[in-house]
């Protein structure tokens, strides 16, 4: 059977600069591609290239074939046929994928043929057929505006756009980053059903190796703009071929068990140019010797149906299964926490009062009846989807919303209403809980240097500390604090901030879904960080996130929010592998997994 697609010998450049070197794949009908990679492996990119939509000043050359149509080198109004009808694209925010100026039902319209559009009946009724194709109500949605739906709405709505021409091959570039667990599954299911009932291919673009386990048939393992294995998905989740695979796979925190270490890959992914003569890889492999940086290894059969760039690999293949194998060892659950309370939340509550557009007024609570502790030295987890109230809790417990009932103790300093504390109480409470937030870059200040960031908050901490002992702290060398934001990858952002969060030594640290939307290998850098945290300085911790495996490798305790109420709590570990509230095990089935 002829493929659907054929890439080979695929460059993606930039000027003289390369982004994309010697990519080469075939995806049949029907079938599921993915490809997962650090940010800056050239993933994206390549996906572009194949949909022939490259930035302005981007080209590539090779050969990229689409049902026996070759793509590069024709000319823009010969592809414009293609692209949207033939070959379709979901971007990763589908927000700003839509036009807000837009209702759901003019995007829609668009997005059809255009004989279907001509006719207004028949183009109401594909409306209707493309949005319950996704699992969306017409009457309910249509009229709507982007902004009044959820991010699983929109994100659906996306993909019912994406789908409207019809295409033979979408290319889905991180559909559920971010998302709630539970509609990340729904939005798996739907591809896979849309999928499997229009024999469409799919090439899927994450750094989310569970979901890419779950969904896949193949997997492009990318890095610097080169492929470095080319496998299976069942076989390269059970054995992979290459360090850098097997180090994307130690770095992904588990949801099935504790680890005693969360792994990450030191150092950070090179330009595709500064390393074309040797192994892009070298420099952070365990596994390198001198041999590996003389020239590159090319991308080589090394079985039935699979590939990998490792010049080693006979000799090194048993490390890399002993490896594996140790990784899937649980350790030891600590023993919980029994001192004193550092925060104690009782019958906390929270109702918003809106007036809508007929000036009525809207009531919403938030949050309801609410009660917990953490003692000193305990890390508690909030779990739930968006709008369960786990984000409106950590702003009342910092100050920056007044709960509408119950109250709030940070020690025995009653911080219910920041209104009415004194100024001293109010810097005695900034010492007792300081906040991570999920994006660094957004709470930095962009006119400051993180110097000066570090330094002014040395000065409420009043600890002794230097900054170059703060950057030390978080792994960041002292020359990083001339650097503006903007100079830093989100990984060393978010080192940032935790070092800004530490600098007051507070007995509570609220970290709000730090790691996100981070890669794997720098979330587990960021994650091992904040555990050290947590051992040096016996910092308790209100860990907020939508992530199992997250909670499991964080978390002594947890909590399961849903509507603003508590669904479960207890035991992390009681609570991920016996559930007892239906929410809770739908949470947990939710979860993709892989043997």
């Amino acid at each position: 059977m002829t493929p659907l697609l054929t890439v080979s010998g695929l460059r993606v450049h930039a000027g003289p600069r390369t982004l994309v070197r010697e990519v080469d794949f075939t995806l049949d009908a029907g079938r599921t591609l993915g490809i997962v990679g650090e940010s800056g492996s050239g993933k994206t990119m390549t996906a572009r290239a194949v949909m022939a939509a490259l930035p302005p000043g981007v080209g590539a050359s090779g050969d990229i074939t689409f049902d026996g149509v070759p793509l590069i080198g024709r000319k823009e109004r010969e592809l414009r046929p293609l692209r949207g009808t033939r070959i379709s694209m979901v971007m990763q925010d589908p927000f700003t994928a839509l036009n807000p100026l837009q209702t759901i039902g003019e995007h829609l319209r668009e997005s059809l043929p255009r004989q279907v559009r001509r006719d207004r009946g028949a183009a109401r009724a594909e409306i209707v057929r493309r949005l319950a194709e996704v699992g969306l109500d017409a009457a309910e949605v249509a009229r709507k505006y982007p902004f009044q739906l959820s991010g699983g709405m929109r994100q659906r709505v996306a993909i019912a756009a994406a789908l409207a021409g019809d295409p033979d091959l979408l290319v889905a570039d991180e559909p559920t980053t971010a998302l709630d667990a539970t509609t990340q599954a729904d939005i798996l299911r739907l591809l896979h059903k849309l999928q499997r009932d229009r024999d469409m291919a799919l090439i899927l673009i994450t750094h989310d190796l569970r979901v890419a386990f779950s969904v896949c048939d193949r997997i492009l393992v990318m890095y610097a703009g080169s492929v470095l294995e080319n496998a299976p998905a069942s076989e390269l989740a059970r054995t992979p071929e290459h360090p850098y695979s097997l180090g994307l796979l130690l770095a992904e925190p588990p949801v099935t068990h504790l680890v005693e270490k969360l792994t990450a890959i030191p150092g950070s992914v090179p330009r595709a140019d500064d390393l074309a003569d040797r192994c892009a890889f070298a420099a952070r492999c365990d596994w390198s010797t001198p041999d590996c940086t003389m020239s590159r290894p090319p991308l080589a059969p090394v079985g039935d149906d699979r590939s990998s760039a490792c010049l080693r690999l006979d000799e090194i293949r048993a490390d890399l299964r002993l490896r594996r194998q140790e990784a899937t060892q649980a350790a030891a659950v600590p023993r919980p926490r029994t001192g004193a309370p550092i925060l104690t939340v009782s019958g906390l509550s929270m109702t918003y009062r809106t007036t809508s557009m007929v000036s009525r007024a809207v009531t919403k609570q938030a949050v309801r009846e609410v009660s917990f502790e953490i003692a000193e030295g305990e890390s508690l987890g909030l779990v739930g989807e968006t709008g369960s109230g786990k984000t409106t809790i950590a702003r009342c417990v910092l100050g920056l919303q007044t709960a509408t009932g119950g109250t709030i103790r940070l020690g025995e300093l009653d911080v219910t209403d920041h209104r009415r504390l004194t100024a001293k109480q109010r810097r005695q409470a900034g010492r007792l809980v300081q906040v991570v937030f999920q994006d660094p870059y957004a709470s930095l200040n962009p006119a400051l240097s993180i110097g000066a960031a570090l330094t002014e908050a040395l000065a409420v901490g009043g600890t002794g500390q230097r900054v170059g002992d703060l950057l030390d702290l978080v792994g960041l060398p002292a020359v990083y604090a001339a650097r503006k934001p903007s100079a830093l990858s989100g990984g060393e952002r978010q080192r940032v901030a935790i070092a800004r969060a530490i600098a007051v030594r507070p007995r509570l640290l609220i970290c709000d879904e730090p790691v996100a939307a981070l890669d794997v290998s720098v979330q587990a850098q960021v994650l091992e960080l904040l555990r050290e945290v947590r051992r040096e300085h016996g910092t308790s911790m209100l860990f907020i996130t939508h992530d199992l495996a997250v909670v499991r490798q964080m978390t002594d305790r947890a909590i399961v929010l849903r509507h603003g109420e508590i669904a479960e709590s207890g035991d992390t570990g009681t609570i991920l592998d016996s559930p007892r509230h239906p929410y809770t095990i739908s949470l947990v089935e939710s979860v993709p997994r892989h043997e």
